[in-house]
């Protein structure tokens, strides 16, 4: 095609700007075809007034077919660059999944709440709706996100997850969308993104209300249009990714106070789950108990065989304020410490605050306490200490049992 004249139909107005500045009068336009179709054109401009000649436009043919081709390659060489560098990645997220705890997506529970969440995953996971998570520290909010993953269509693809919170504001912007080499100060390769990484896959973004602002207005345009750029580049970038992502903070509030984006709160706010705390479900906790305890005992080579029912009554009692992570490493130290076949629990945030701050957070009276202490010396025979005496049934250290017993004036028979 050839293109004559000062106006230079069909440009954009900066490009035909520069041309009429530096003199161009006419413009030979030649497409650059492969055997994969079209790749670009080739323009030659011309200052002079005569018209390009027919021998010149076909020797331009010529060297377009050989641009053509070297444009080619350049591009696949480009596009397997950046496959290498992704599956590089992928296998490191890969093996940092087979480190991860295999039980990680079993999810333990049979009280009505857990059910209620259980129903609530299974709703939303065949969709591609974004999820937003929501509760406490400790509950598990990544265990249901990789719940929803795996129960969707793309469980065989990628589970890519960013904690927020634990990644410099400073940096946040390029683990998410990557960045071309030279794109700030010590970018000496390129990056790709976590949102890229997720292609066809799930990306879980934990603590979002922890994402700048600045961030924000990003992230609601790869929700909607699912499309980015790289920072340091301008070539868009389209993906097919499922988002979903977990606080614990309340970002309707935040929204209220201007420290969170009201449209992207609404984006994520699609179909929102309420993850309970474990006091509100203290039906599951004997069931927790034995499942990290057959966990832990297992990785660690132990034969724990039982647990005290006294010690899962007074933690059935207790708030768990770190919910389930805090019970979950509460029963790792208990089956390192535990030497027998019967689980010996350790409470030192228990006992340490002290006899009256014990019973004022577990409803136990001094006679009751009383009791119960009695009528587990009786089924031990009088034991006090070791594997299968009242301490260990009790939950108890010796030590502090019997200081206990002597506090509630029970007789020293029992040693």
């Amino acid at each position: 095609m050839i293109t004559e004249g000062p106006r230079f139909e069909g440009f954009p107005p900066q490009i035909a700007k520069r041309m009429r500045e530096r003199g161009v009068r006419a413009i030979c336009t030649i497409p650059l075809f492969t055997s994969n179709g079209a790749v670009g054109t080739l323009q030659i401009g011309r200052t002079g007034p005569e018209r390009f000649r027919e021998d010149e436009v076909e020797f331009a043919v010529q060297v377009a077919r050989q641009i053509a081709i070297a444009l080619e390659n350049s591009l696949a060489f480009r596009e397997l660059t950046e496959i290498k560098e992704k599956l590089a990645t992928e296998k490191l997220y890969l093996e940092d999944e087979i480190r991860t705890d295999q039980n990680l997506g079993n999810m333990v529970g049979q009280s009505p709440a857990f059910q209620a969440l259980l129903k609530s995953i299974q709703i939303v996971a065949p969709t591609d709706a974004t999820v937003l998570i929501q509760g406490e520290t400790g509950t598990g909010k990544e265990l249901v996100a990789r719940a929803i993953h795996e129960a969707s269509n793309r469980k065989d693809r990628s589970f890519v997850k960013v904690n927020c919170a634990a990644i410099p504001s400073t940096l946040l912007e390029s683990e998410l969308f990557g960045h071309e080499r030279g794109a700030f100060t010590g970018a000496l390769t390129q990056k790709i993104g976590r949102i890229e990484l997720a292609h066809q896959g799930t990306l879980f973004l934990d603590e979002v209300g922890e994402i700048p602002l600045e961030l924000q207005a990003k992230l609601l345009r790869v929700i909607q249009e699912q499309e980015f750029e790289r920072l340091g580049s301008n070539r868009t970038i389209r993906v097919d990714v499922r988002l979903i992502a977990a606080t614990n903070r309340d970002l309707k509030a935040m929204v209220e106070e201007n420290k969170f984006r009201s449209d992207l709160y609404y984006r994520l706010h699609v179909f929102p789950i309420d993850v309970p705390a474990l006091r509100d479900r203290k039906e599951d906790i004997p069931l927790l108990m034995r499942y990290f305890t057959q966990k832990y005992a297992r990785r660690m080579g132990r034969q724990i065989d039982s647990i005290p029912a006294a010690a899962i009554e007074v933690l059935t009692r207790y708030d768990w304020p770190g919910n389930i992570r805090e019970l979950q490493n509460l029963i790792e130290r208990s089956v390192i410490l535990t030497q027998g076949s019967v689980l010996k629990i350790a409470m030192p945030e228990m006992s340490s605050s002290g006899d009256a701050a014990l019973r004022r957070r577990f409803g136990m009276a001094p006679a009751a306490e009383r009791q119960r202490i009695l009528r587990a010396l009786d089924e031990c025979g009088g034991v006090v200490g070791g594997p299968h005496g009242a301490a260990a049934r009790l939950g108890l250290k010796r030590t502090t049992l019997q200081s206990r017993m002597k506090r509630l004036g029970i007789v020293r028979q029992y040693q």
